[in-house]
């Protein structure tokens, strides 16, 4: 014990942390957490709707600014100081702040996100859907940057200057996501993804304002009276403290403060979440070694501008390639892709080549099918197609289908091309005006990644609608 304590008064000293400022420090978090006022839900309504906006649009300037707006590092700083100090009344409220932040962040945003024509998730936004433990590793630092600048006296803003510029990155947004998932028709991937990302981070930042606060001595027996003279009057005799006085929390709270169980609090929250965070990054971890060993690999079975689309799936126990290819291959350069696959990963691979017609086929079935529409029998273009590429095309028009505002555009059918770019989806659609450019890039950013294709194009062309016929 002696040792602790010798420990942390080292480390305060090394820190210029001054006794005489703790209840400055104490009565400035304190105050962060009061969520119940105007310019704390202006600032949150604000920053969500930034946010929310910036992870539509695909635009990080836009959701960086929503960051240095973001109130919600001062609940979540009360919450780890609450900890440290062992005071009831702070830990119950910070609580109340945080989840009426947290509801009111999601629902807004939701609000928002219903409200659009369009429901496409970007990059921004898939983003925060697959956090791991480098993420929690993240969030720890920057909660334990964040607090000792608060410790420090907290000068240039307060709680909401460089903690709202080093943490609120990884608060705001996830919530954002979560209610884009909710707004888009309840997205469960984006919601649970986004919902764990959220929860990691204030879980850690709350876990390292704890670490911090307790290191530098926020609970020692000859600051608590200067700062209870400096809190006195502040919590004003409300709703929180009075029920806490007829119950037997307070009474409870010699056993609540010990160090041994608060350790074990946040222990018990942080066991759980590792669990699918490791999981998480085992498998980021397994797809980013698969996907550069494939990348290797597929260069011998056919030339890089011969792949049209080129799709890695990675379980626990093997290794899926899908080709679609624009040229033939030899089935011994495949042997030789399987070899270095199973070489470099350890799994069992399966590799499925297909191969589709280019543009030069694509001409010639058109012109084929040109001839025949004199003749009298039915034509059925996908049978002139080889299956592969019908099948392609069925993927394509499912993925528009999925990603296109029909509602508000209706389209024609697609017409796919292959080039020495990639792929060419060209759209035909009728609509009063134009799509806004966002919306076309949100909606090729969509079929990227359900076609798995970094090299698609698209191309929509509007055509007005046809007049209404008037009435006599």
């Amino acid at each position: 014990m002696v040792a602790s304590s010798s420990f942390r008064k080292q480390v305060e000293r090394l820190l210029r942390i001054s006794p005489e400022a703790k209840p400055r420090v104490y009565k400035t978090v304190f105050d962060a957490s009061e969520v119940i006022s105007l310019n704390y839900g202006l600032e949150l309504i604000l920053s969500a709707g930034i946010a929310t906006l910036g992870l539509v649009l695909n635009s990080p300037a836009v959701v960086i600014g929503a960051m240095l707006v973001s109130p919600l590092m001062g609940p979540i700083l009360a919450a780890g100081l609450s900890l440290a100090a062992s005071d009831l009344y702070l830990g119950v409220k910070s609580l109340i702040g945080v989840t009426l932040s947290i509801v009111g962040a999601i629902l807004f945003s939701a609000g928002i996100v219903w409200l659009l024509p369009f429901h496409v998730p970007t990059a921004e936004i898939l983003a925060r859907t697959q956090p791991n433990v480098l993420d929690l590793g993240v969030a720890i630092l920057s909660g334990l940057a964040g607090s000792i600048v608060i410790c420090r006296g907290g000068e240039g803003g307060g709680v909401t200057a460089m903690p709202g510029v080093a943490i609120a990155v990884a608060l705001m947004p996830p919530l954002c996501a979560v209610g884009f998932g909710i707004g888009a028709g309840f997205d469960w991937p984006i919601i649970s993804g986004a919902g764990l990302l959220f929860l990691t981070n204030l879980v850690a930042i709350t876990a390292s304002a704890f670490v911090v606060f307790y290191i530098v001595r926020m609970d020692a027996p000859d600051v608590r009276e200067s700062i209870q003279e400096a809190l006195a009057g502040s919590k004003h005799l409300d709703w929180i403290d009075r029920t806490l006085r007829r119950t037997t929390l307070s009474s409870a709270l010699g056993d609540i403060g010990r160090m041994r169980y608060r350790t074990l609090l946040i222990l018990g929250v942080f066991i759980p979440l590792f669990i699918p965070l490791q999981r998480s990054f085992t498998q980021v971890r397994d797809e980013t070694i698969a996907r550069t060993v494939a990348r290797d690999a597929v260069r011998l079975i056919v030339p890089a501008s011969q792949i049209v689309t080129q799709a890695v799936d990675v379980t626990r126990e093997r290794v899926i390639l899908r080709l679609n290819v624009a040229s033939e291959y030899q089935a011994e350069d495949v042997e030789r892709a399987k070899e270095m696959l199973l070489r470099r990963t350890g799994k069992a691979v399966e590799i499925d080549i297909r191969r589709v017609a280019g543009e030069d086929d694509l001409r010639m079935i058109r012109e084929t099918l040109a001839s025949r529409v004199a003749e009298p029998r039915a034509v059925d273009p996908l049978a002139d197609l080889p299956r592969v590429g019908a099948d392609l095309f069925m993927r394509v028009e499912k993925a528009l289908s999925e990603a296109w505002p029909a509602e508000s555009a209706p389209r024609g059918n697609a017409e796919v091309a292959f080039d020495a770019d990639g792929m060419l989806i060209r759209v035909k659609y009728k609509s009063e005006r134009d799509l806004a450019p966002p919306a076309l890039e949100a909606i090729t950013i969509s079929l990227r990644s359900k076609l798995r294709n970094q090299r698609i194009r698209l191309e929509a062309n509007r055509e007005a609608p046809a007049p209404a016929p008037r009435r006599r």
